[in-house]
């Protein structure tokens, strides 16, 4: 729906821009296209003035001409029709004597989005491939990815591909990446862009001359080549060690990449790509750019599955900021886990535990569940850190120790006297689904060390009816039963009552006849088995 008051604005703009004054006056003409622009960006339809922008194009000032071609660009596909006259202002534009003109011409008709565009611009493009103006080559290289775009379908023309690989070896680096780019966007089909060993020795020896993107982009490719011998591999090393000193963290990471790829046959090769490369991913860590310590944060998680504990003695490092976001604190609380030792245990257990009372619920569960995952190695000192955060008595924090409790006791057996002398009253405040899973899992699997668990476990069966996950049903049925096998006379009266509201109630409790039946007889059997 258009804006209240656009024809009236719409008719006035057009006054103006027909207006022989305002015409011979160039300032005043460019200041009227600027409006027209800039309604135009705010959703104002000016389409019925494409005419007279078309008009306004012919002319020498070159940001007149750049404000017209966006204008164009933009409703070409809305006016097609009328498009095609601006199509003959743009032919002429494409041979005009001044480069910039040439350039921007033939970039803007390469941006028209109408049908039957690409028998225009074909010709154009392959002039400007010739042109003696590095600008109007870099416009035609990528204006030939274009044109295979508007014809998905169309057969590649092989006279295009022979010109690009012969672009490759241009004077202007910005060309020869341009070229990288529109083959490989040619090429998708047939695997992109080939590149063979003069290919990459000539890449390789103007590596100096473009610029970080340049770098990163090239270097990329070179991951497709390899070298024939050690003489080759190490002669490409020795042109790519400066690279692994660049300023720029994504050179930094095209140039490891590299690395690794060339010697994943000689693993010093790659241990000191590694050791290079640690002082600028450190640095990319602390960068101002949230995104950009995100993607170092996983380049070093990716790089200490390799040589765990590579960044052990920079482990404050990863220490959370209060300023930073939770997913870049998430990441960083994944590493510290990764770089716990013998001699920064201590260390990284109380930045932890300073973490599990963060305002976040999120973030203090993620913390304690990586209290959690350092327990499974120090068990002694993790344990006492979580049994005091169940004395805090908050729902999430309850929650998400009692479900470390029981990952802890599946996998260190040695912990259930400690955890089972802990969980006492932790039924209190927990109200999530997993942490009441835990919990029963815990009074099922552990019940004879904890004195009250048959009372706790009656307790979930009297609120059977307000229960509404699936799941703490099915995990109180098998553990009712598992405790049956052990304390039976106190589990006898409330297990008759859970199986018959289960059987009763079937599909309102979400559980099918062979869930129930499996669960209990793997429970019995399980214990009969423990038993012999």
């Amino acid at each position: 729906m258009p804006y209240l008051g656009s024809e009236e604005t719409v008719k006035e703009l057009k006054r103006a821009l027909s207006n022989p004054n305002v015409q011979s006056d160039r300032l005043r003409y460019r200041n009227v296209i600027l409006r027209v622009i800039r309604f135009m960006t705010q959703g104002l339809d000016m389409a019925p003035l494409f005419m007279e922008m078309v008009k306004a194009s012919a002319t020498v000032d070159i940001v007149q001409k750049k404000l017209v071609y966006l204008f164009m660009c933009s409703y070409a596909t809305l006016k097609p029709d009328l498009a095609l006259l601006a199509i003959n202002t743009l032919l002429k534009d494409c041979a005009d004597p001044n480069p910039m003109v040439r350039g921007l011409a033939l970039r803007n008709m390469c941006n028209l989005r109408m049908p039957g565009i690409s028998e225009y611009i074909q010709q154009p493009i392959l002039s400007g491939l010739r042109d003696k103006a590095s600008y109007v080559r870099r416009a035609a290289v990528l204006g030939c990815a274009k044109m295979q775009n508007l014809q998905p379908d169309a057969e590649i023309d092989g006279a295009v591909v022979n010109e690009l690989y012969g672009l490759l070896r241009d004077q202007d680096p910005v060309v020869m990446v341009n070229c990288l780019r529109a083959l490989e966007e040619i090429l998708k089909k047939e695997g992109g862009v080939v590149i063979n060993k003069p290919i990459a020795h000539h890449l390789l020896n103007r590596m100096k001359d473009l610029d970080v993107w340049g770098q990163s982009e090239v270097l990329t490719f070179l991951l497709r080549y390899r070298p024939r011998c050690h003489s080759e591999l190490f002669d490409i090393l020795n042109l790519l060690d400066s690279f692994l000193g660049s300023s720029h963290s994504g050179v930094v990471a095209a140039t490891t990449r590299l690395f690794l790829s060339l010697g994943s046959a000689l693993p010093a090769v790659q241990s000191g790509a590694l050791e290079r490369a640690r002082g600028p991913l450190l640095a990319a860590c602390n960068a101002q750019s949230r995104e950009l310590r995100f993607v170092a944060l996983c380049h070093v998680q990716q790089v200490l599955r390799s040589l765990p504990g590579h960044f052990g003695a920079h482990y404050k490092k990863f220490f959370c900021s209060y300023s930073e976001p939770n997913y870049i604190k998430f990441r960083k609380m994944e590493i510290l886990v990764e770089l716990v030792n013998d001699e920064n245990v201590g260390t990284v257990l109380e930045e932890l535990r300073g973490y599990c009372t963060d305002v976040s619920p999120e973030l203090a569960q993620a913390a304690i569940f990586a209290i959690g995952r350092v327990g499974q190695t120090y068990s002694e000192k993790c344990l006492s850190i979580l049994t005091g955060l169940l004395e805090l008595k908050q729902e999430q924090i309850t929650s998400a120790v009692v479900q470390t409790f029981r990952d802890l006791v599946w996998l260190c057996p040695q912990c259930s006297e400690s955890v089972c002398a802990s969980i006492a009253g932790c039924e209190e405040h927990i109200q999530d689904s997993e942490g009441k899973q835990a919990l029963v899992w815990l009074l099922g699997v552990h019940g004879e060390q904890i004195p009250g668990s048959p009372y706790v476990l009656e307790e979930f069966i009297d609120a059977l009816k307000t229960e509404q996950s699936p799941a703490v049903k099915l995990e109180l049925l098998t553990a009712t039963v598992r405790l049956f096998l052990s304390r039976p006379a106190e589990t006898q009266d409330m297990l008759g009552r859970l199986l018959t509201f289960c059987i009763g109630t079937e599909a309102a409790c979400a559980l099918t006849a062979h869930q129930l039946n499996c669960s209990v007889i793997q429970s019995c059997f399980g214990r009969i088995g423990s038993q012999i």
